[in-house]
């Protein structure tokens, strides 16, 4: 995935540009700071970023706030270490400092990727953060489904979006009463919000991988979905 976005960077010439786009300034995006682009010099940070991105999202905030509060979240509800799950376990404060650590992790990760290189760099650190918040090495590659660590990215990356996804979370998940749904249909809606921004092609491209691969990490809420199986957001 990251380096699918690697190669977006090198299509859209980032490090192809004269000195004097080198010494632009790149607009940042809708949240109205600036970056500076950069192109060979910064070469190696860049690079270091991306692997520290992926540490950074291995940092397992639900398995950390459930085991203080004297859980296993691996044995309970879904078993899925995230900010739904450590909901039904214990409750929405619990699930909403789960859903905001995780979600800082791709804040953090996405806007030093911004900083030092622009927008490329900020989505190939950002399916870095949350590729190793879905499949942390240190814990066998079990990880969370990457929504909440999403959402942080696209507070970054597109505001107005990223303002938006939870509120459309919330409102499905209050209506079905099943947060994988709110969190299948927003994942899946995400794309369609970059198309209506009329953000690059490359751009729509990279958020529509990852989406996709957020999606993948819900199928077996697919299945339990169909078969009206799956556990309500209040359920243990």
């Amino acid at each position: 995935m990251v380096a699918f976005v690697l190669e977006l960077w090198k299509q859209v010439g980032v490090h192809g540009v004269d000195e004097s786009t080198a010494n632009s300034q790149v607009g940042a995006g809708e949240y109205g700071s600036t970056v500076q682009s950069v192109t060979g010099s910064h070469l190696v940070p860049s690079l270091l970023l991306i692997p520290l991105a992926y540490v950074l999202g291995t940092f397992p905030s639900a398995t950390l706030i459930a085991r203080a509060n004297g859980i296993d979240i691996s044995t309970f509800g879904s078993g899925n270490p995230g900010a739904s799950n450590v909901t039904r376990a214990l409750g929405w404060r619990k699930g909403i400092w789960v859903y905001g650590l995780d979600a800082l992790k791709a804040v953090v990760a996405t806007w030093l990727g911004l900083l030092i290189d622009g927008r490329p760099l900020a989505y190939a650190c950002a399916m870095a953060a949350v590729l190793g918040h879905m499949f942390p090495v240190f814990r066998k590659f079990k990880g969370g489904k990457g929504v909440a660590c999403g959402s942080g990215a696209l507070v970054v990356l597109h505001p107005l979006i990223g303002a938006a996804a939870p509120v459309f979370w919330w409102v499905v998940t209050k209506i079905s009463g099943k947060a994988a749904l709110g969190s299948i249909l927003t994942v899946g809606l995400a794309p369609v919000g970059l198309a209506l921004l009329g953000r690059p092609a490359w751009e729509y491209a990279a958020t529509a991988a990852l989406c996709g691969l957020i999606l993948v990490k819900h199928w077996r809420n697919f299945g339990r979905l169909i078969r009206r199986e799956e556990h309500s957001l209040t359920s243990s």
